[in-house]
């Protein structure tokens, strides 16, 4: 598994404390099967093949790989020091590796082990963290906020979505001596993950983007999601902050029930951080950032409304962490969206493609058929759609929503893929869309007819979870319209 990297803002960034024997214990609770106590760590590693001979391996079972497996290369490479499962110590031969002066410390959980090493690093270096949630924009928010906090202070954040019970810790342990703040990303499956990564990172300040459907497969209703994101907000340390979205019902349902400050942002008139005077363009969003007694003009490089959301929920962690608004402006102005999250390309041949593949949930889809109605203008625009996965027992009913989404949205065509495109076309059409407008197959049939329909000015908007892999329908159209 490859491990994230960290961003400094600085070019003297000072290497992560060393680990000790005594410190690896300490954190874990972990059981020493050795008596080589004097050997010194420079970092964690779970991947055998990036492993220096100095980090402690962290032999985790995750989706594909065990590490477990990789021991004894890892040993054979010249590694010191090795962290098990206890379980799995019967068909390892660990003793043989204590005789070769390797440090062999059992645990009962070793991913439950990533996260105590972690939290017990974050504990150890003078930082304060920002922890980020929510079902739509977790990802492009952690990104402004570091973009954000950086303008003063050396900021750790991540390039990867690493925002689960392997990622956060990962993200964590890469704190070096001169970072002041740690900005992270907070995500879910099922009830109490949030409780336990927030307890990992111990927020000063916990941002809840807001509640849609999503993940409902894990938590069973719009409802769980509420329950589950809102997790984070008794994990907010004392004297900490919740940053909350003002125009979501069901965040501000949390912000009543909060024991911590509250600083709400939006567009609502209650909001402490509100944008006004908004102009979209097809390429940038233009609005005032109104603050505590001030006011500044953004110019984000970036279309779309719930963009704006965004980075309002960046700029109230700025103003709650002390910046200027000349700092937070730049931090938001500076910022560039990372790959497959509402970029748009041009081809050669004229065809404006909003790539949006990253994810996918109900929410994320109506946000982005909203923006492709504002940069579309007079041109006509078609929208290009896989699967909207974990949504269980949901799926059907609101993938038939998102069709009839898509006839309200006005959009010219329709191009469905995956399980459930038949349900999406169904929507559609129940819903007044002209069935000769709608496609669905696989994605080549879907380039295919994309290829015989798209003219020069036009546009089209890409998305499907992840799993759905709609990037490929990105590429197509570009090999095509650019041979």
């Amino acid at each position: 598994m490859k491990q994230p990297q960290g961003q400094g803002t600085t070019s003297h960034e000072l290497p992560p404390l060393e680990w000790t024997v005594a410190d690896c214990i300490d954190a874990t609770g972990g059981e020493m099967l050795g008596s080589e106590t004097g050997i010194r760590f420079g970092g964690i590693c779970i991947d055998s093949r990036r492993i220096a001979p100095r980090d402690l391996f962290v032999a985790i079972k995750g989706e594909t790989h065990d590490g477990h497996r990789f021991a004894d290369d890892v040993v054979r490479m010249g590694g010191r020091g090795l962290l098990l499962a206890r379980a799995r110590l019967p068909e390892l031969p660990w003793a043989q590796w204590i005789e070769k002066k390797v440090v062999c410390i059992a645990v009962d959980d070793t991913i439950e082990a990533l996260g105590l090493l972690a939290a017990y690093h974050r504990n150890r270096n003078n930082v304060a963290v920002v922890a980020i949630t929510g079902s739509n924009g977790k990802t492009t928010t952690r990104q402004m906020t570091a973009a954000v906090v950086s303008q003063r202070f050396p900021t750790l954040s991540t390039r990867k979505n690493f925002n689960n019970n392997i990622g956060l810790p990962l993200t964590l342990l890469e704190l070096c001596p001169n970072h002041r703040w740690a900005v992270v990303e907070l995500g879910m499956n099922a009830p109490g993950e949030i409780a336990a990564l927030a307890g990992i990172c111990r927020p000063n300040i916990g941002v809840i983007t807001n509640v849609a459907p999503a993940h409902l497969e894990g938590v069973g209703s719009i409802e769980g999601v509420m329950h589950a994101k809102g997790e984070l907000l008794d994990k907010i340390e004392s004297g900490g902050t919740a940053v909350l979205n003002a125009d979501d019902p069901l965040v501000l349902r949390l912000a009543q029930k909060s024991n911590r400050e509250v600083l709400l942002f939006g567009v609502a008139a209650q909001a402490d951080i509100r944008a006004e005077a908004i102009d979209a363009s097809a390429r940038e969003s233009r609005f005032d950032l109104v603050l505590p007694g001030d006011r500044v003009r953004i110019v984000l490089k970036i279309p779309g409304a719930f963009m704006l959301s965004n980075a309002l929920a960046a700029a109230a962690a700025g103003v709650k962490i002390g910046l200027a608004p000349a700092e937070i402006k730049a931090g938001l102005e500076n910022f560039v969206p990372a790959e497959s999250r509402m970029n748009i390309l041009t081809t050669q041949t004229g065809i404006h493609v909003i790539d949006d593949t990253y994810n996918a949930n109900p929410g994320s889809m109506a946000a982005a058929l909203s923006t492709l109605k504002t940069l579309r203008r007079q041109q006509r625009a078609f929208f290009v759609t896989g699967d909207m996965r974990e949504l269980g027992q949901h799926s059907e009913v609101l993938h038939r929503e998102l069709g009839a989404l898509c006839t309200r949205s006005g959009i010219d065509g329709l191009f469905a893929t995956g399980d459930f495109a038949a349900v999406v076309a169904r929507g559609a059409r129940e819903s007044g869309m002209d069935a000769r407008a709608i496609v669905t197959g696989t994605k080549d049939e879907l380039l295919h007819a994309l290829r015989r329909t798209l003219k020069p000015g036009e546009w089209v908007l890409v998305k499907g979870s992840r799993a759905m892999a709609m990037e490929d329908i990105v590429w197509g159209l570009k090999k095509w319209s650019d041979r």
